[in-house]
């Protein structure tokens, strides 16, 4: 069976202050217990999507995920290695202890998953999803890409248009919180829009490889004047596809 090798980069986002010890999960991966059983685990990648929250902890049943809270637009890094089962996940302000969401999720055995922390103003939420790496096919020469709008109060549903030579991977209406499925792309330089002909008007070009597998982030909030908190596209790589 194929193999992925997931791991993360995070293009233009700066990483000062973010001192993790990572944990690589693979889905191969075997924890023995005490007694040499194999415990179900699963890998959880984490996001800070939220503008106006400086740093976020998250718990998992109570638990910090990390050893140091999320900067805006910063990550865990990686697939941090987590026990399977039904937990609690929360969101807290970091600096006023105060929580901003929180879910229950069923984290399947050796299945990796993504927890994006979105909102501003007072509303938030927790979004987790199922990254089903495992199931893209690794021999169509293609690139893999999705895409999460995240960009605060876009209730106008803006247009988020992801093409490659001229041909649209997507293009449809994406109300906030939308986590689209990976899609491939012809690898190369792609280009990424995302506008409501209104205060959400920003487009990015971006390079992509040949296997590599990417998430594009759509952040900010509409017609803010810091241009760390505006409307911006940023991505990270998930993983590659290879063959055994």
């Amino acid at each position: 069976m194929k193999k992925l090798f997931h791991f993360l980069r995070l293009y233009t986002i700066p990483l000062t202050g973010l001192l993790l010890m990572l944990l690589l999960f693979g889905a191969c991966k075997k924890t023995l217990d005490t007694t040499g059983n194999r415990l179900p685990v699963s890998g959880l990648m984490a996001l800070n999507l939220v503008p106006d929250k400086a740093s976020v902890n998250i718990t998992l049943s109570g638990q910090s995920l990390t050893n140091s809270p999320l900067l805006y637009t910063n990550y865990t890094g990686g697939y941090l290695g987590v026990y399977a089962g039904n937990r609690d996940v929360a969101s807290y302000d970091f600096n006023s202890g105060t929580m901003l969401a929180s879910t229950s999720q069923l984290f399947a055995d050796s299945s990796n998953y993504s927890l994006f922390i979105l909102g501003s103003n007072g509303n938030y939420r927790n979004v987790i999803v199922k990254d089903n790496l495992d199931s893209l096919p690794s021999t169509t020469g293609t690139a893999f890409v999705r895409y999460v709008n995240a960009i605060a109060d876009s209730t106008q549903q803006p247009l988020v248009t992801i093409s490659s030579g001229g041909t649209n991977v997507f293009s449809n209406n994406a109300p906030f919180a939308t986590v689209s499925d990976f899609k491939g792309i012809t690898p190369g330089d792609i280009s990424v829009k995302v506008s409501n002909e209104s205060a959400i008007n920003s487009a990015r070009t971006i390079t992509v490889e040949q296997g590599k597998i990417y998430t594009i982030l759509l952040v900010g909030i509409p017609g803010q004047a810091d241009s760390a908190k505006a409307v911006q596209i940023k991505f990270i790589q998930n993983g590659v596809v290879t063959t055994p």
